[in-house]
């Protein structure tokens, strides 16, 4: 199988960082915010993200704004931004059981390299893309269906992970498989995202279950998500890792 992974707030915890530079450099020039400013930028690619600062009022040249976003941003993905919980021995799990991993990110690779070397993950992937490689945004289904082409396969065989409604949405009508990944900041659109996707990831972790499940073809009893209560903790290898947790 090929899974795919989005960046930003699927893999490591850094929406906050750019959220805040945004809406900062928007008050700066006292710009009015829209409501749905999160769920918009975030499958944009930096050049795009850009032109829609611009177009809400930034009085800045595309070239001002990436230079300036660049400077602050390097730094905290360089030394700074963390995984989030369960990334790295998810990403390790999936990779020894011989599944094709990549990454597709709005991020440029001048963030996206360094925070992803750091922590050791950069080399699990086959290969890590900026949206901005392709010319265009996560909202585009052909940026899918380049994707699995580069890797070779088409997209029902590719399992799209990500946090963001917009580029699931989008995944999907592309013809991949998609998969959730929680962060507070898709919190309101948590009821779309569920009745979209197969598996809604509260912990990164909680995507092995579901492959468990794929490769019993669903004859297994369902997975348990969060502490495990009442429930099983499946692994990659087909075994039961815990068995009769609670009742």
């Amino acid at each position: 199988m090929v899974y795919i992974f989005d960046m930003d707030g699927t893999l490591i915890d850094s929406m906050d960082y750019w959220i805040d530079y945004m809406r900062d450099l928007l008050i700066r020039y006292n710009c009015t915010i829209p409501e749905n400013f999160v769920l918009t930028v975030t499958p944009m690619g930096s050049v795009r993200c850009c032109e829609y600062l611009q177009e809400l009022g930034v009085k800045q040249s595309t070239e001002q704004i990436l230079r300036e976003m660049n400077e602050y941003l390097f730094k905290v993905y360089s030394e700074t931004i963390p995984a989030k919980e369960t990334v790295p021995e998810t990403i390790r799990t999936l990779k020894e059981a011989g599944h094709t991993l990549a990454v597709l990110t709005a991020s440029p690779h001048s963030t996206m390299d360094p925070c992803l070397k750091r922590l050791g993950l950069y080399d699990l992937f086959e290969r890590v893309w900026s949206a901005d490689e392709f010319g265009m945004q996560k909202s585009n289904p052909e940026i899918y269906r380049q994707v699995a082409a580069e890797l070779n396969t088409r997209p029902e065989d590719c399992i799209f992970v990500d946090d963001n409604y917009t580029a699931l949405k989008t995944a999907k009508e592309a013809g991949m498989r998609v998969f959730a990944a929680y962060d507070p900041y898709s919190e309101g659109y948590r009821a779309e995202i569920e009745a979209l996707v197969e598996c809604y990831a509260v912990k990164m972790e909680e995507i092995l279950q579901q492959e468990y499940i794929d490769k019993w073809d669903g004859a297994m009893p369902k997975v348990m998500t969060g502490n495990g209560e009442n429930g099983l903790m499946i692994g990659l290898d087909g075994m039961l890792e815990n068995e009769a947790i609670g009742e």
